[in-house]
């Protein structure tokens, strides 16, 4: 949640310093090269702890050590499993086995 605020103000920033830069009469293209820098620049200089904890979310989200949310296939072919089990209770899954390899005796 911590970035998603930090990337609203960071936003709403960049609209107030763009509107205030066409408004003096700088043209589009520099107002939004303005606007970009002097939001980048007050949020680096004053908002620094909201900055922090936006930084310690995105790297939560893609560290190595972070649970691996199910893509859409792997919870239907989970759901397929479950109700498999289900519906034939002889029926038994087990992924951690190795198969047989025909050929060797």
């Amino acid at each position: 949640m911590a970035f998603w605020k930090f990337t609203a103000l960071r936003l709403g920033l960049v609209a107030v310093f763009f509107a205030a830069c066409v408004w003096l009469g700088l043209g589009l293209v520099l107002s939004a090269i303005v606007g970009a820098v002097l939001a980048w620049c007050v949020t680096y200089l004053f908002f620094r702890d909201m900055r922090d904890a936006a930084a310690r979310n995105v790297q939560k989200r893609f560290h190595g050590d972070a649970p691996r949310t199910p893509n859409r296939v792997e919870r239907e072919d989970a759901s397929a499993e479950d109700s498999l089990l289900d519906s034939n209770p002889e029926v038994q899954i087990n992924s951690d086995r190795r198969p047989r390899d025909e050929q060797q005796p």
